[in-house]
């Protein structure tokens, strides 16, 4: 019968790649929590109104992406391709969100998306996402950005390029759509990719997002968001440049700069890295006032960002695995049990290793201690287990010595 194997752009995380994943989480942990974000778990299950609503049905991952079913209950539900939305339903679920006071959150898990599996892209992947709702003011776009460069740092990542843009608002935003179609109109649709030509009448700023080489092409010289900011916008964004000029933070404005998700609006940011092939994409953001409201909310604003573990795990350096404190080695059958009692009294006083279950040669029961790192090897032998003893043995310089194994009680 052969063995049933994994699906495909699923992985299987074994302890030296789980171990950056690990790592991860608890520089997530460190630094958030010094901005005052706390942590929050939610179902990898929705409903998916949750998503049409809070995606956009005109985007690609609502329209091609999500794993969608029906339920036994007649319901569809989808697994989350994103952590924004269901964030947000569990604040407004909750009446955390108040508008005015800040609600700053986070949260890390796999996310699903049926997609053609590449290098850094996997059908279930793995985001850190932090959400601070309910304050509108430019500093809090600042102050998340800053964050998200502080966690970035700490994971020892270099060369990573920030790009910054507005992606105006509900009043302004409007007439730049209609400044963008016109230029579309123009253009020799049978150029465009088969996206784009659906895209230039439903959400034109996605195409600006295309990352097809031909429409890349044709839309370089289309308007810019910049020249159609309105005042309160501008003001908005100079405010934030402004900011995270003094911080020190180096960015490039990128006027193309859209973010795949039909939510952003005003700021929006994105984090680059020319080390992992054409997947440069690291983290990104913005602002998503209204998006509260949207889904059952009051009318609170907020901004966040995502980062994808699996690329920033390409771009980290392997945390070295902890080393064993101790291999309690067994070369006589009668000391196992003994040797199985010895070694939950030393991890019950916070010490970490391993302890065989049969015996074996006192040669191969060192190289193993050897192998695995240990910094110390305790022998029980016949003489030993006569006596009442163990043989504590230091691996690095080679000394030893015996104590009776009621010291340990």
């Amino acid at each position: 019968m052969s063995a049933i194997q994994k699906i495909k752009g699923f992985a299987d995380l074994f302890p030296e790649d789980a171990a950056s994943f690990t790592h991860m989480e608890a520089q997530a942990r460190a630094v958030f929590g010094r901005y005052g974000f706390g942590e929050l778990r939610t179902p990898v299950l929705e409903r998916t109104e949750l998503f049409a609503k809070g995606i956009g049905e005109d985007t690609d991952v609502v329209g091609k992406e999500m794993y969608t079913f029906t339920d036994r209950g007649d319901r569809s539900l989808t697994l989350r391709p994103e952590a924004t939305a269901g964030v947000l339903r569990a604040a407004i679920e909750a009446g955390s969100i108040e508008p005015g006071r800040a609600t700053r959150l986070y949260t890390f898990g796999p996310m699903f998306r049926y997609e053609r599996p590449q290098k850094g892209r996997m059908r279930q992947f793995h985001q850190i996402n932090a959400e601070l709702l309910g304050s509108p003011e430019p500093q809090a776009d600042v102050e998340v950005i800053l964050m998200l460069e502080d966690f970035l740092s700490s994971l020892g990542i270099g060369e990573l390029s920030f790009e910054l843009n507005s992606l105006g608002c509900r009043e302004c935003r409007p007439n730049y759509r209609a400044a963008l179609t016109a230029y579309f109109e123009a253009l020799d649709h049978e150029k465009l990719c088969e996206d784009c030509k659906r895209r230039m009448h439903t959400n034109p700023l996605r195409v600006l997002d295309c990352k097809v080489p031909a429409c890349k092409a044709l839309v370089a010289d289309a308007p810019a968001i910049g020249d159609h900011l309105c005042g309160g916008c501008r003001a908005h964004f100079d405010e934030v440049l402004s900011l995270v000029d003094k911080a020190g933070l180096k960015y490039t404005l990128n006027p193309r700069l859209v973010r795949g998700l039909d939510y952003y609006q005003r700021t929006t940011f994105e984090v680059t890295s020319g080390a992992i092939g054409s997947q440069t994409a690291v983290a990104g953001g913005g602002r998503y006032d209204g998006l509260v409201q949207l889904l059952g909310g009051p009318d609170a604003p907020g901004v966040g960002f995502a980062c994808g573990m699996e690329r920033l795990a390409m771009l980290m350096e392997k945390p070295e695995a902890p080393r064993p404190d101790f291999f309690l080695a067994v070369t006589d059958a009668r000391a196992v049990d003994a040797a199985i009692l010895l070694a939950h009294k030393l991890r019950r006083r916070g010490l970490a290793g391993e302890c065989d279950y049969n015996a074996g040669s006192m040669k191969s029961r060192l190289r193993h201690a050897g192998r695995i790192k240990a910094r110390k090897c305790y022998i029980i032998g016949a003489e030993e287990f006569d006596a009442g003893q163990v043989t504590v043995k230091d691996m690095e310089e080679g000394e030893q010595i015996k104590l009776d194994m009621a010291a340990f009680d």
